[in-house]
């Protein structure tokens, strides 16, 4: 059927060239990736050949370091044997040491036994030189305020006393500070805290006496007589002719003023005894007479005697009102703590009475 059908016998030959074509283009394609291949393949190669290059120079740096690495431990082999005898010995050393320091451990405490009786003995016999200070300190001082008037010197003296108990060692004695720093408080209340600047005030005082005006003696006589008269003139002419003198040759005016300022003075210089000597009242009376000479004797007019008086009414004001202290408690607590420490530790009181009766008979 197909071989007498014209259409077909004559486009059969038309379509035969196709085949030749596609033939060439798969053989080009097959070339194509076999050189591809081929390239790949010599690339892959060429790695390789690099890699195993760069892992032989590697693995020859390695045997290299391997070699000096056992080089050094043949080296170190040797120094821990050296080393080894070296901890040999000093174990031996050690061993010894130990064994003197055991020794010597016992040694000292043995010596620490004695210092310890032997420092019992010596911290005994301080406190007890301590507390006799403390005793001839708190009598000096209760002495000092009952003889001289003197609270500043016995609070020294009780501050003494305080310094001294703090250094005793034994607690039974603790108590006992409290107690002389109560009394040193009271004395040191009795003192008036500007005795300095009192004293200053007064030595001030003393010497502005010499330029204080006195009050004017013919003050009297000019208010009778505003205008001169006959009576006056007569005066006048009779004291030119007569004048009254003192056996020492000093007019009466003068003498007057200067006996008028030594009173005064005589009066500021008993206060400053009386303020050093712990006496209140002599200090408030000779203030109280230096004033009363101020008003009688020198120009209540003029500022300078106004300021003296104002100053000397300021100190009678500031007048200490101490009242005397009792002292005596923190010493009789002393002695009566002494006194039953003493009972406390002695043991055999019969040996202690019977070693003064041996000595006697000595």
């Amino acid at each position: 059927m197909n071989e007498h059908d014209p259409a077909s016998s004559s486009t059969s030959p038309a379509a035969k060239p196709a085949p030749r074509g596609g033939s060439i283009a798969l053989a080009l394609l097959l070339a194509l990736l076999a050189l591809l291949a081929a390239g790949y393949v010599g690339w892959r190669q060429w790695q390789q050949k690099t890699g195993v290059d760069a892992a032989m120079l590697s693995t020859t740096d390695l045997l290299n370091r391997v070699g000096a690495l056992e080089n050094k431990l043949d080296s170190l082999k040797g120094g821990s044997a050296s080393l080894a005898q070296r901890l040999d010995a000093a174990d031996q050393l050690e061993r010894s040491l130990q064994a003197a320091q055991q020794s010597n451990g016992d040694r000292l405490r043995q010596l620490e036994e004695a210092v310890g009786k032997l420092s019992e003995t010596t911290l005994s016999s301080r406190d007890t030189a301590l507390l006799d200070e403390t005793e001839s300190l708190l009598r000096m001082g209760k002495a000092r305020y009952e003889l001289f008037h003197d609270p500043q010197g016995a609070a020294a003296a009780y501050a003494l006393a305080s310094q001294t108990l703090a250094s005793v060692t034994d607690g039974a004695f603790g108590a006992l500070q409290q107690s002389v720093e109560v009394e040193r408080h009271a004395l040191l209340a009795t003192q008036p805290e500007d005795q300095a600047e009192a004293l200053a005030k007064l030595t001030a005082l003393r010497g502005e006496l010499a330029t204080l005006p006195l009050k004017p003696l013919d003050t009297a006589a000019a208010a009778a007589a505003p205008s001169p008269g006959a009576w006056s003139r007569i005066t006048r002419a009779l004291g030119g002719v007569v004048s009254v003198r003192r056996d020492n040759g000093a007019p009466l005016a003068m003498a007057d003023a200067r006996f008028a300022r030594e009173l005064a003075s005589l009066d500021l210089a008993q206060a400053q005894a009386a303020l050093l000597a712990h006496d209140p009242a002599a200090y408030a009376a000779a203030l109280q007479r230096a004033d009363a000479g101020l008003a009688g004797q020198f120009d209540d007019g003029a500022d300078a005697v106004r300021a003296a008086r104002a100053t000397i009414r300021q100190l009678i004001a500031a007048v200490p009102r101490n009242t005397p202290v009792q002292l005596g408690a923190s010493l009789a607590e002393l002695r009566n703590l002494r006194a039953v420490h003493a009972l406390s530790n002695s043991p055999a009181p019969a040996a202690s009475t019977a070693a003064p009766a041996k000595g006697g008979v000595r």
